[in-house]
C-alpha cells in the first residue's frame, strides 16, 4: 500500500507550483539546449550536450518524485486543528534550559520542511519527542549536536 504523505495546504500547493514549473518551463528549455548541443556535430565529445543531458535526467527525476508526493498527498488543514497537545501541524515554542533561547518551530510535512522558515519535518527527532506533550512539558532531544532539554511555552494553530 502507497504511504500517504501528511503536508499542509501551503505545503501542497508549493509542490504543485514546482511541478508546473518543472515541466512547463524547465523541460523545454533542456529539450532546446540538448537540440542545441547536438547541432554541434560529435556527441562523443559534446560536454555540452552531455551536461544538458544530465539536467535532463535530474530534472526528469525531480518531477516524477513531486507526482509521487502530490498523489500520495494527505492535507491536513490546520485550521481545523485545535488543543493543547501537540500533534502534525502545531506550532510550537520552546526555550532551551540550558541558554534560555527562544525558538518557535511548525511540525509539517518532510517534502515541506525547512529550517530557515521555522518548518521541521514531523519525521525529526525534534517533532518526534515533542509529538503527544503539552504547554509547560519539558523535553529532550538527543540530536547530532549532543542532547538538548527545552521547555514548551506556547503550543498555537496557524498557517505559518
Amino acid at each position: 500500500m502507497m504511504e500517504k504523505v501528511p503536508m499542509t495546504a501551503g505545503g501542497y500547493a508549493a509542490l504543485e507550483v514546482e511541478l508546473k514549473q518543472r515541466q512547463s518551463v524547465e523541460r523545454p528549455r533542456i529539450i532546446e539546449h540538448i537540440a542545441e548541443a547536438r547541432s554541434h556535430g560529435d556527441l562523443s565529445e559534446n560536454s555540452e550536450y552531455h551536461a544538458a543531458k544530465e539536467e535532463q535526467s535530474h530534472n526528469e527525476g525531480r518531477i516524477a518524485e513531486l507526482e509521487d508526493k502530490l498523489a500520495r498527498a494527505d492535507i491536513i488543514d490546520i485550521s481545523k486543528l485545535s488543543g493543547d497537545t501537540i500533534k502534525f501541524g502545531a506550532t510550537v515554542t520552546l526555550v532551551d534550559e540550558d541558554t534560555d533561547k527562544k525558538a518557535v518551530w511548525q511540525i509539517v510535512g518532510e517534502p515541506e520542511a525547512d529550517a530557515k522558515k521555522g518548518r521541521i519535518s514531523i519525521t525529526s527527532p525534534l517533532a518526534r519527542a515533542l509529538i503527544g506533550k503539552k504547554k509547560g512539558a519539558s523535553v529532550e532531544v538527543v540530536a547530532p549536536g549532543g542532547a538538548k532539554a527545552y521547555e514548551i511555552t506556547k503550543v498555537e494553530w496557524r498557517e505559518r
